[in-house]
Parts: C-alpha cells; sequence; structure tokens
C-alpha cells in the first residue's frame, strides 16, 4: 500500500536547514520507504498532535497519516534520551 507523501512548509525549512547532505538524503529516503510501505522505525505516539514518528538516527520525523496520505509536520534532532523521548 502506497501513500501519498505531503511535506508541510515548515517541514521543508527544517530540512533544508541541515547542514549534512547525507543526513538529508536518509531523512527523505527513510520517508519514502515508509510510504512505499517498507518496514521503517515508525510507532505510533499516544497524546501527542502529531499521530506517528519515523526515527532515522538521531533525528524524528513527525508526521500524520490520514487514510492514503502522509502529512510530514515537523523534523527535530534528539541530543539526549531519557524516557519523555518519543
Amino acid at each position: 500500500m502506497a501513500y501519498r507523501i505531503e511535506w508541510q512548509a515548515k517541514a521543508i525549512r527544517q530540512l533544508a536547514k541541515l547542514k549534512d547532505r547525507r543526513t538529508q538524503q536518509r531523512i527523505t529516503q527513510a520517508v519514502r520507504a515508509f510510504g512505499e510501505g517498507k518496514p521503517c522505525d515508525v510507532r505510533r505516539l499516544v497524546n501527542h498532535r502529531y499521530t506517528h514518528r519515523l526515527r532515522v538516527g538521531d533525528w524524528r520525523v513527525l508526521m500524520t497519516l490520514h487514510e492514503q496520505e502522509i502529512r510530514i509536520a515537523y523534523i527535530e534532532e534528539v541530543k539526549k534520551r531519557d524516557e519523555r523521548t518519543y
């Protein structure tokens, strides 16, 4: 099952700000793979504004899933992991 991927403006800006092009490529490839239905490190979020998160190394891609569409909303780096890290 393939999803249509829609990048929100904020996520596009955050991706463009990354200085490391390899990280940009890894994130876009992971999102594309998830959209194609390939196994990825995706978790459903509970009591959160976004419905799912995709982990790509130290980066988290926060998104909402609708019927046939993935909306990429936010990209952030996790520098320190603790019990509140998603």
